[in-house]
């Protein structure tokens, strides 16, 4: 008897669920997609009411064939993909491609891999909702037409092989105008003044006290300072409140990717590799999800676990509303599948993930901490000024016994215990300071605050946030990058001992580590699309297509409308810019070279950000160069766009031949004998010594020596050279790898021949 067939996306998701469904139940994965639309044209029929033309990658062929005879023999058909829009679209390309009939085949869904979600599942199949389907044709229709009608536009008027995305270009926007801010901000300088208190005539410990207001100047500061020598400071009023500290909600995909950034140090791309690993493996339920809503099961899970490990107490069930009205598709939140697995079997990535969203889904089920708040109001007798301190004291842990959310902005001061005070206390000073402070510029975004902000906006939904935060990044107009930061003097003024003393202190400032910086391509080409394609960057007009394909996922309007309605303006306003729009290559004009009187201007060339010295004319062919790895073309100075052009630099001589220093397409190198040498980044073609140049040369040809296993004076083109992977034989600018069983020394010309023939038809196969 044939057996029952169930088809999923992943290896791994199939090996977990064969394990649940006994020898009746063949599990097999049809490795992700099967049909997608043409890599290199449009494949969509706008004529035709925008239907997409799918195709089968060729790499899929074999999968299709195998999925077929195995349908062939199966009695019945489940298609067990994911519970999301792309899972009911794959299902549905499954149907269309192998043959079977939507109406019949049963289509089941789980939020968890576990038996008795599996045999759920299986005892209440469902078909396929088209509903579904067409809400992520809609999205990978409207992408097309956004990718493939903007990117030439980019190509004729800004720079050939660009591309723009609908989400992607608007999360560069957001990256872009963050820097904007932060490069026009002007830090506002202040003191602030604190003291060191500790009860007079009795023992106490030493706290401190902040004065209710900042003094804006140096000169305040002192004579403020100078003011309290002698003063006495006395409690005015002592405020004791109690808080609570509510533990946060169960994981939704955008806080999991936020808190895993934050502890873990992991990428938005990896905490969604690595989940998908637990997903598929059975250890946690779907992580695709904005909803926080948890089962009454895992509820009650939770609680007897609480109670039994801590006390009753520390337990307080509860279920949260999500906030968010365009929440869908999944059911709950991130949890474990099994509560009480405490660890798992897998790699440090998936066992640290997974022990967070354990303690976060056990932590929103405990009981809130709470403290007791206290507020001290100081009086000083010399001035009409107040300090103020605040301090807090842990009653009950709660939920911090087992888990503490982590902040984007660590540098917040933590409350600390106070003495115990009685109003009209006299306090003695040990130590009054008043510190310069400077305002901060706006924080740039991480991967994670990125995803908050997006998410803020309404634009992009769970299964997109990784998508767009790698394809701004794989596109070179958002870089990951660390700033060490720069030294600032601050100003001190200390009053000790009835003296104010003044002192100089430094502080870094501007650190950043980890954070998205915008790349002078993707300055450019937003500033294009913001000026001529305004709709498509707006933030309210991103999120509202989000909601239109939620609407469609409802069966509340139909996607050919919805694309209709977009494509009808969009595409008059490419066929105007195409016309209208002149060249834009981000050009800015930074003045006049003092020596030779031309102008100088930097701007997007071939092959990246380049300064240019001189306009083109007749006479006059201008210089152009590229700039360094470090400068943009939105901040280099005159200054350092003119040192550019002192390369080419002749270093020295050498073997007769002059040294030449330089930058180029591919960074800086050296030029000696018409021979070419990369420069590493410790090398700087514009101080680089005659002595390092020299070193640099013999290293590149005893390097380039060692390479050589074997030559045939009978044939030069023909070498065998030692590579990455091993030897292999290089002929007329083509590479054979030499198999591992032969020895690469040995071999002759003959057998040489013998195996490039071999290799080259292979390729043709």
């Amino acid at each position: 008897m044939s057996k029952n067939l169930v088809i999923v996306e992943s290896p791994s998701k199939a090996k977990t669920i064969s394990r649940f469904l006994g020898k009746d139940y063949d599990v097999v994965a049809s490795m992700g997609h099967i049909r997608d639309l043409p890599p290199k044209r449009m494949g969509v029929n706008i004529e035709g009411n925008f239907e997409p033309s799918y195709i089968i990658p060729p790499d899929k062929k074999k999968v299709i064939k195998a999925l077929k005879e195995k349908v062939s023999r199966a009695e019945k058909v489940y298609l067990a993909t994911d519970e999301d829009r792309e899972g009911e679209a794959i299902a549905w390309h499954l149907c269309d491609v192998l043959g079977l009939d939507s109406e019949k085949t049963s289509r089941i869904v789980f939020h968890e891999i576990t038996k008795k979600a599996i045999e759920e599942a299986l005892i209440n199949p469902r078909i396929i909702d088209f509903h579904l389907v067409k809400a992520q044709q809609a999205r990978r229709v409207l992408d097309r037409l956004v990718g493939f009608e903007i990117s030439p536009v980019l190509w004729k008027k800004v720079k050939p092989a660009l591309s723009a995305g609908r989400v992607q270009s608007v999360a560069v926007r957001l990256v872009v105008e963050r820097e904007e801010e932060i490069r026009t901000f002007k830090p506002q300088a202040s003191f602030k003044i604190t003291g060191q208190f500790r009860p007079d005539n009795r023992d106490g410990s030493v706290f401190s006290a902040d004065l209710s207001e900042k003094v804006p100047t140096a000169e305040s500061a002192k004579k403020f300072l100078e003011a309290c020598i002698g003063a006495t400071f006395t409690v005015a009023d002592v405020v004791k409140k109690p808080g609570i500290k509510n533990p946060p909600p169960p994981f939704i995909t955008s806080t999991l990717q936020q808190e895993a950034a934050r502890k873990l140090g992991f990428s938005v791309s990896r905490t969604m590799t690595v989940a998908q690993q637990l997903y598929e493996a059975g250890y946690i339920t779907y992580m695709r999800t904005d909803s926080v809503n948890l089962s009454s099961f895992a509820i009650a899970a939770a609680k007897n676990l609480i109670i039994d490990t801590y006390g009753e107490a520390y337990s307080k069930p509860r279920n949260y509303k999500t906030k968010s009205k365009s929440a869908q598709e999944a059911h709950e939140a991130i949890r474990p599948s099994y509560l009480d697995k405490e660890t798992i079997e897998g790699d440090r990535n998936q066992q640290q993930l997974y022990d967070l969203i354990r303690k976060r889904m056990i932590a929103s089920q405990m009981a809130p901490a709470k403290v007791e708040n206290t507020q001290v109001t100081i009086d000083i007798s010399t001035r009409p000024e107040k300090f103020i301190a605040k301090g807090q004291v842990l009653i009950f842990d709660g939920f911090l016994k087992l888990y503490q959310e982590s902040q984007e902005d660590e540098s917040q001061e933590k409350l600390a215990m106070l003495p115990e005070l009685t109003v009209n206390e006299l306090l003695f000073l040990q130590e009054m300071q008043a510190r310069q402070r400077f305002t901060k510029a706006p924080a740039r975004y991480s991967e994670a605050s990125l995803v908050r902000k997006l998410e803020e906006l309404g634009i992009g939904r769970p299964s997109t946030y990784a998508p767009i935060i790698s394809t701004i990044q794989k596109r070179k107009y958002v870089v990951i990058d660390n700033r060490e930061g720069e030294e600032r003097d601050i100003a001190v003024f200390t009053l000790k001992n009835g003296q104010v003393l003044e002192s100089k202190e430094t502080e870094r400032y501007g650190v950043e580590k980890k954070k998205l910086f915008p790349t002078d391509m993707g300055n450019v080409v937003n500033a294009f699309l913001v000026k001529h394609f305004k709709d498509i960057l707006d933030y309210g007009f991103t999120a509202d297509i989000e909601v239109e394909f939620d609407r469609i996922a409802e069966g509340k309007e139909p996607w050919e409308t919805m694309i209709r309605k977009f494509y009808g303006p969009f595409h008059e306003n490419v066929e105007k810019t195409l016309k209208d729009a002149k060249k834009f290559k981000g050009e800015r004009y930074l003045g006049k070279d003092p020596i030779s009187g031309q102008d100088v201007f930097v701007k997007i060339g071939r092959y990246g950000p380049v300064a240019q010295l001189g306009q083109p004319n007749k006479d006059l062919k201008p210089r152009i160069v590229g700039l360094r790895d470090n400068q943009s073309l939105e901040t280099i100075t005159l200054e350092k766009a003119l040192e550019l052009f002192k390369l080419p630099r002749e270093i020295g001589v050498y073997e007769e031949e002059p040294i030449l220093a330089n930058v180029g397409r591919f960074g800086p190198y050296l030029k000696h004998k018409n021979t070419f040498y990369a420069l590493g980044k410790e090398d700087d073609p514009f101080s680089i010594t005659p002595e390092r140049a020299i070193e640099c040369i013999e290293e590149k040809r005893a390097k380039e020596k060692n390479k050589i296993i074997k030559e045939f004076s009978e044939e030069q083109d023909l070498k065998i050279l030692n590579g990455r992977y091993g030897p292999y034989i290089s002929y007329k600018k083509k590479n054979t790898a030499i198999p591992r069983n032969m020895d690469a020394k040995s071999l002759t010309l003959e057998e040489c021949h013998k195996l490039i023939k071999a290799g080259n038809q292979k390729k043709k196969r």
